[in-house]
């Protein structure tokens, strides 16, 4: 492999469409950088000079076209072979991580079922595919269904139920005693009788049900013969309960190999991929992805495909892709030799060879292309975020907004919030709270959002935290400005605006004039929304350290109570209501006083909960206009 990209530093770097002419026609992989050499994308090819090419061509999608308009280079690294690219290609996306590569998400963690690989195998449910010899049998769609095919199995084959060595007991535990541990550790089962059970199961778990039946069927003969009509009746519900879980998996195919099958949806530069999982002729699972996508299938089929079956998953023996079968033979070699030679298995990869294959890779895209719809209507704001993207010039979808709020009265408890909004929506678990703590009494809002800001981002930055897509600052350009000069101390880029509550106009950086969005439009709506919210979430958390103080300095007005027990109260009852209604005898044991200053201090107590209920209706009476 070589890199002949490689310029001298400090040369200056040609336009990357310049570039394009001077790249080889041979298979290898393109690294895209912008400005400051951050790798946008990684991608690999069979001919490098026709697909930088391609990225170039006018009728590009939006999500190229921004992507492209922050590329400043184009390198790239010959390879020997289109395995050595995918190789290649892989690994640079496992160690940078580029923004525009695709990027697995909702990829739910199918439970499957594993076989140990001990002297005495251990049977359990499990969601991580160890390759440490274990069998694994999966993945099941349903836990339910899953746990109970384990509750029968513990039934016709108890293995042991302890993890770990087996120690000698004198005596079985009490799982042994109703049928559901093998109690190896007591002697009570032999190796070969273990055996005897593990490959039961195995044969269960494949499907081979017949002779499990005829052996349950003449196990039930024989206890009606014996007249053990209880022990005949558990066998025969035993035998339903192997011919139902039998039948509840589908039967779509005749063979009898382990096969997945790939379908997949492309819309609006996201796609949707189903894997169906299909097991000696049986439909025993399914997996749902999505991701944003740049590039065409022969590029983010492999990608998801290597990402996908390097998470040490379960491999099949053969995997069908649905789409066009000159993409699969143009990909197949490729993933075959890194089914073989990273992961040590064969696997055959075609597209569909038969009907029946045809008929289960539309059944799969089909299921992606629900899948995208129902992700769409869950995420109702997507049109939204991505008009509000368009308008702002935004480089992502603003998928998570952060905003900010100054709240204060004369310099008195100056405080700050910050709230999170995941896809339009309030994200309220990763709301924060600040006590602004550099103004000494002043009344300077553009200090605390210096400072807000400064503490949030620098604490992610520290601790390599992802960045929100868009920040939100409540006010006009005093406050915008104010928050970016810290952003950019701190070499953020995250885009920032200003929403000033006047005439809703929308400050951005290094525009004179703000914007002002219709009145009632969605894109406003969402950032009023944030605005709305971070403002409500600070003056509520500034009204509860106001209402505090009112009633420390109201227990320390009393005669005989002071600090150190209004304190005290105020940790014990939390409020003026709730001292109220207490018992005097209460009162009196937590401050040691007695019971008639404990009378006097519900009595003073009264007055200004009553006093305070007062104030605060009259904040909320209408005014007359």
């Amino acid at each position: 492999m070589e890199n002949p990209s490689a310029s001298e530093h400090g040369s200056a770097r040609p336009h990357p469409r310049d570039a394009v002419k001077n790249l080889p026609t041979k298979p290898g992989v393109y690294l895209m950088r912008n400005a400051d050499s951050e790798i946008l994308y990684v991608g690999k090819a069979k001919n490098l000079r026709n697909r930088v090419r391609s990225y170039f061509n006018r009728d590009r999608n939006a999500k190229t076209s921004i992507l492209m308009s922050k590329v400043a280079s184009v390198e790239h690294m010959v390879c020997r072979n289109e395995y050595e690219a995918l190789l290649l290609e892989n690994n640079l996306i496992k160690e940078w991580n580029p923004r525009y590569n695709i990027n697995l998400k909702d990829g739910k963690s199918y439970p499957a079922i594993r076989i140990t690989n001990e002297k005495y195998p251990r049977i359990f449910r499990t969601r991580n595919i160890v390759q440490d010899g274990s069998k694994y049998f999966g993945p099941y769609a349903s836990v339910y269904q899953l746990d109970r095919y384990l509750e029968l199995i513990e039934r016709l084959f108890p293995l042991r139920k302890c993890r770990g060595p087996i120690r000698k007991r004198d005596h079985p535990c009490l799982y042994y005693h109703i049928g559901r541990c093998a109690a190896v550790c007591a002697g009570e089962t032999d190796q070969k009788e273990y055996s005897r059970r593990v490959r039961g199961i195995e044969k269960l778990l494949n499907g081979e049900v017949d002779n499990l039946i005829a052996d349950q069927e003449k196990k039930m003969k024989a206890a009606v013969t014996e007249l053990k009509f209880e022990q005949a009746a558990s066998i025969r519900d035993t035998i339903a309960a192997i011919r139902n879980i039998n039948e509840e998996q589908q039967v779509v195919d005749f063979e009898s190999d382990n096969r997945d099958y790939l379908g997949f949806f492309v819309r609006n530069e996201a796609v949707s991929l189903t894997l169906f999982h299909m097991r000696s002729g049986k439909l025993v699972g399914s997996e749902n992805y999505h991701s944003e996508v740049i590039a065409g299938e022969d590029e983010f089929v492999p990608q998801f495909l290597i990402q996908y079956y390097s998470q040490t998953r379960v491999v099949p023996e053969k995997l069908i892709i649905g789409t066009a079968e000159s993409v699969v033979e143009t990909i197949a070699p490729s993933l075959e030799t890194f089914f073989s030679s990273e992961l040590d298995r064969s696997v055959s990869v075609t597209a569909p060879a038969s009907s029946r294959d045809a008929s289960v890779v539309r059944l799969a895209a089909e299921n992606a292309r629900q899948d995208y719809q129902k992700r769409v209507r869950d995420d109702g704001n997507t049109a939204t975020l991505e008009e509000l993207q368009s308008i702002l010039g935004l480089p992502t979808l603003p998928r998570r907004i952060e905003g900010f709020d100054i709240a204060q009265i004369s310099g008195k408890h100056p405080v700050a919030s910050m709230v999170s909004f995941a896809d339009g929506r309030p994200d309220k678990a990763r709301y924060r709270r600040f006590h602004v703590k550099t103004l000494g009494g002043k009344v300077d809002d553009f200090a605390a959002v210096r400072e807000v800001v400064a503490r949030r981002y620098t604490r992610l930055v520290n601790e390599n935290k992802p960045l929100p897509d868009l920040i939100l600052i409540d006010g006009g350009k005093g406050q915008l400005s104010s928050a970016l000069s810290v952003l950019r101390a701190l070499d953020v880029q995250t885009p920032v605006l200003g929403l000033a509550k006047r005439d809703e106009e929308i400050f951005l950086p290094g525009k004179s004039d703000p914007i002002r969005l219709p009145e009632g439009s969605e894109p406003l709506r969402i950032l009023q929304f944030v605005r709305d919210e971070a403002h409500r979430f600070a003056t509520t958390f500034r009204a509860g350290l106001q209402t505090k103080d009112f009633t420390l300095e109201t227990l320390q007005g009393i005669p005989g109570i002071g600090r150190t027990r209004s304190r005290r109260l105020l940790e014990r009852f939390g409020s003026l209501a709730a001292l109220a209604e207490a018992d005097t005898a209460v009162i009196a044991a937590e401050t040691h006083i007695s019971l008639q200053k404990a009378d006097d201090v519900k009595a003073a107590v009264e007055s200004a909960r009553v006093a305070q209920e007062a104030v605060a209706a009259k904040r909320l009476r209408p005014r007359r206009r």
